[in-house]
């Protein structure tokens, strides 16, 4: 086994490496996807698809301060009927492309579900924790009883892998993660509720107030939520929430994290952060004494 492997896989989906475009930047246009895959990305997940065209929120919809940035971009996408081209395309890459869903009930999931399947995604990832769209996220998200009824109503439609995204803006993350532990993987976490005040206005930046905060500043939320949940449930995880280097994406892996998904930190280093953090990660396992990335997953709960 060469010092370099840093392969992995969720279920019987094979990466070259441990990372993935997260869902919501750079992941509507067919060829955006295309060029993030052939520059380090191992897969990627889809814009949130939901039934039919959204428009999201007027501006501003992003607030900065490094290390804060907090959106409320409202879930702008073009509809389920109008994905199936450019996920088309992304596919040419030959690597994994996951389907972001969004939906108002059991029902909705399931169509939508159905129809990724359809366009040849390799798994569809539930969204089911957007934290500042009405009807669509915490509502879902927080009620243990809905989110395994999707779950499972998904899964009884599909023949491909669900994952279950979820959100650490519940009172007990471990109940929602049982809940969704009839999914294939659970991908952890989905923003943070928050929000941004002008002190020279006096008024809130973000059009919709409250916002998803993302990047560095939650990491150690991320952390925690996938040790939490490794340490009681047997159940794939891809960590997400503020990885930016080959550490912080080992961190998440000592936590019990199969893969980890980028996004934020696209805005800091471009595209170029995957192969970036590939490298990183070959030169730390190499300083370590690690051959393959199995050898310390999960460390840190022993």
């Amino acid at each position: 086994m060469s010092i370099s492997d840093i392969s992995t896989s969720i279920g019987n989906i094979h990466l070259s490496n441990p990372l993935i475009l997260a869902s919501g930047i750079l992941d509507e246009n067919g060829h955006t996807m295309k060029r993030i895959l052939s520059e380090g990305a191992a897969a990627v997940v889809t814009k949130s698809i939901g039934m039919e065209e959204r428009n999201g929120y007027k501006p501003p919809i992003v607030a900065t301060d490094d290390p804060i940035f907090i959106n409320a971009v409202g879930l702008p996408n073009p509809g389920i009927n109008d994905v199936g081209e450019e996920i088309k395309i992304a596919r040419e890459s030959g690597k994994p492309i996951i389907g972001s869903i969004f939906g108002k009930d059991e029902n909705e999931f399931i169509h939508l579900a159905v129809k990724m399947q359809e366009y040849g995604v390799s798994a569809v990832e539930l969204n089911l924790s957007c934290p500042h769209v009405k009807g669509f996220g915490s509502e879902i998200g927080g009620d243990p009883t809905l989110v395994k009824k999707i779950v499972k109503g998904v899964k009884g439609s599909i023949s491909i892998p669900a994952w279950a995204k979820l959100s650490p803006n519940v009172t007990n993350l471990l109940d929602i993660a049982i809940a969704a532990s009839d999914s294939d993987a659970l991908v952890l976490i989905n923003t943070v509720r928050g929000m941004k005040i002008d002190i020279y206005s006096g008024r809130p930046v973000l059009s919709n107030k409250v916002g998803g905060l993302s990047g560095s500043s939650i990491k150690p939320v991320g952390i925690r939520c996938v040790y939490e949940v490794k340490s009681n449930l047997d159940i794939p995880v891809i960590g997400v929430g503020g990885i930016e280097s080959a550490l912080d994406a080992v961190e998440y892996i000592m936590a019990g994290a199969t893969a980890v998904q980028i996004g934020t930190a696209l805005w800091k280093y471009g595209r170029a952060v995957f192969s970036k953090v590939s490298m990183e990660l070959v030169e730390f396992m190499s300083s370590e004494g690690y051959e393959k990335i199995e050898e310390f997953r999960g460390i840190a709960l022993k």
